[in-house]
């Protein structure tokens, strides 16, 4: 079965051909979200994003009907943006099924889901890998049914019935080993069967050192309410600067005093930005690149914290 992945432009990037059989995956999804032939699925994202195509054909294979709207839904595939838009609008229907994906789900967002009477569901994954892991927020992921994890050099590798052969088109960051891992760049930890995914950011340089910033996010978001963004900013003398954008404001001080007391030397961010609306790629996750694009410039949405 082939699968298609979005390109920045919203086309079909590349197509991954899966070597094992996605009809598994289709009934392991079923089975742990309660999508049957009675369901009414609710897909409201591009079906140029990997997790979307994917919900749209599960529901399909289930006998599930798709539907347009909320009304009347008893499951809906959701990126954590759109289910805060959800939860803000108050038009959540109390019982309804959310499966979540395409960016980290936090533990709090998770938790105001359920107090609003959702169910909630939450997935890491990749096209090129298809399901890793599953659970209730981005604290509680466990390996996907049938996959192995193993991370090795703080990149998360992957063995299952599900990873893909390659791509029908450019190349993109997925590799093999010789033992049927592969890995698209993602970086994680593991704790027993607890998967911690850091992201797939890179490192910078900065000051002569080296940071890679999903450390920085990840020693960071623990005191944070609200979304936050690390990266780095050109810099004449530094050549970098490790930046955080914060979608609240309210958050700075509580975070400065995190930075200062558990981040060493060039992992500290030295600039400070509040954005309070961040930037979007059609598929609902932040667009790095326009980001760091609107903090280089002066003016515009972003407000420099001091």
């Amino acid at each position: 079965m082939a699968l298609g992945t979005s390109g920045t432009s919203g086309t079909p990037r590349a197509v991954v051909r899966s070597t094992g059989s996605w009809v598994d995956s289709f009934a392991q999804v079923s089975a742990l979200t309660g999508i049957d032939e009675r369901s009414r699925v609710w897909v409201p994202g591009p079906l140029t994003a990997t997790m979307n195509l994917f919900a749209a054909v599960q529901a399909r294979w289930t006998g599930a009907q798709l539907v347009a709207q909320l009304d009347g839904a008893t499951h809906a595939h959701l990126t954590p943006t759109a289910l805060h838009g959800l939860l803000d609008g108050g038009a959540a229907p109390a019982g309804l099924t959310v499966v979540v994906a395409g960016d980290r789900l936090d533990a709090a967002l998770a938790a105001r889901a359920t107090g609003a009477g959702l169910r909630v569901h939450h997935y890491y994954g990749a096209a090129e890998l298809s399901f890793v892991a599953w659970g209730g927020s981005s604290d509680t992921l466990s390996p996907f049914p049938g996959v192995e994890v193993d991370i090795r050099g703080g990149e998360i590798w992957v063995r299952s019935p599900y990873l893909c052969e390659g791509y029908d088109g450019p190349p993109g960051p997925l590799r093999h080993d010789a033992d049927g891992f592969a890995t698209v760049g993602d970086r994680g930890t593991l704790d027993g069967d607890r998967l911690t995914v850091l992201g797939r950011e890179g490192a910078v340089t900065t000051a002569g050192g080296t940071v890679h910033l999903a450390d920085v996010e990840a020693a960071l978001r623990p005191v944070a309410h609200a979304e936050l963004v690390v990266l780095g900013l050109p810099h004449e003398r530094l050549g970098t600067v490790v930046t955080v954008a914060l979608a609240d404001a309210a958050d700075h001080r509580a975070l400065v005093t995190r930075a200062r007391a558990c981040l060493e030397g060039a992992h500290r961010p030295r600039l400070w930005f509040h954005v309070p609306e961040l930037p979007r790629t059609d598929a609902g996750k932040v667009d790095r690149t326009a980001l760091t694009a609107m903090l280089a410039r002066p003016g515009g949405a972003a407000r420099r914290l001091v």
